[in-house]
């Protein structure tokens, strides 16, 4: 004999609907949210309010979730702990002012400059994170691994894809900026990337060198003047000076003669 098929009651026809409609955690909390209305008598619209903010809510929850994943940005990082002392002519407010991503919404640059091991990819990766967080898509990595994503990609056919998923973001961090030379192809690829993002998306780049020497791995200077006057157009410039935060823990011998 069949088993008699269970009946719905009015809260489970609701559910049903809400699910059917895709606000399926607003079908979720329902029974939450009426256990709350029996005690505080809400408004009929008060109560549908805060049942779509607790859709909404978790809806926004999600697709910060995706941008962070999309980002590579990884673990998250903030400035809570970040010892500005230590880089005394660093301003903090201009630092955590640069948090609200007004300068994403301006569709300015972020250039940062320092020496190696002084907290600049720290900095820039917290800016990434509080991007995120406030669902503008960003986009992480290396500037010689996505140049040479991008040269490879030609060979494959998937060149449009791999060039829309650098050009597309609100904000692109390209990190390690000046480590490794770049070949023609890599300078060219460079070259159209600034290009496409110029007063249209943002774009921090973290690099130890000054500018003025980035003729010393981009082998055309006419290209790396063109490359290095869009990228710093109106752009807010950070310098990082000081000791490194990386240190070794002994050293055993004598110095090197170019130590």
């Amino acid at each position: 004999m069949a088993r008699p098929k269970k009946r719905e009651g009015p809260l489970d026809e609701v559910q049903a609907l809400l699910v059917e409609l895709n606000l399926t955690t607003a079908a979720t909390e329902l029974p939450r949210l009426l256990a709350e209305a029996e005690s505080k008598s809400p408004s009929y619209s008060d109560f549908i309010r805060a049942t779509l903010e607790v859709e909404q809510a978790a809806r926004f929850g999600r697709k910060i979730q995706r941008r962070l994943r999309w980002s590579k940005l990884g673990p998250y990082v903030s400035l809570e702990n970040f010892n500005f002392a230590d880089r005394p002519q660093l301003s903090p407010q201009v630092v955590r002012e640069l948090l609200n991503c007004r300068f994403i919404e301006e569709h300015r640059n972020l250039i940062i400059v320092g020496r190696p091991s002084t907290g600049k990819t720290t900095v820039a990766r917290a800016i990434g994170h509080a991007a995120c967080r406030k669902a503008y898509s960003v986009y992480n990595g290396s500037m010689l691994e996505i140049l040479e994503t991008l040269h490879a990609s030609r060979a494959d056919g998937t060149y449009r894809k791999a060039f829309r998923r650098v050009t597309s973001p609100d904000l692109l961090l390209l990190d390690d900026a000046g480590f490794g030379d770049l070949g023609k192809h890599a300078t060219s690829e460079l070259f159209r990337l600034v290009c496409a993002r110029y007063q249209q998306k943002s774009t921090i780049v973290v690099t130890n060198l000054a500018f003025k020497k980035w003729g010393e791995f981009i082998p055309s200077a006419a290209q790396a003047v063109a490359i290095a006057d869009r990228l710093i157009d109106n752009a807010t410039i950070l310098r990082f000076s000081g000791k490194p935060y990386r240190n070794p823990h002994d050293i055993h011998g004598a110095p090197l003669d170019d130590e």
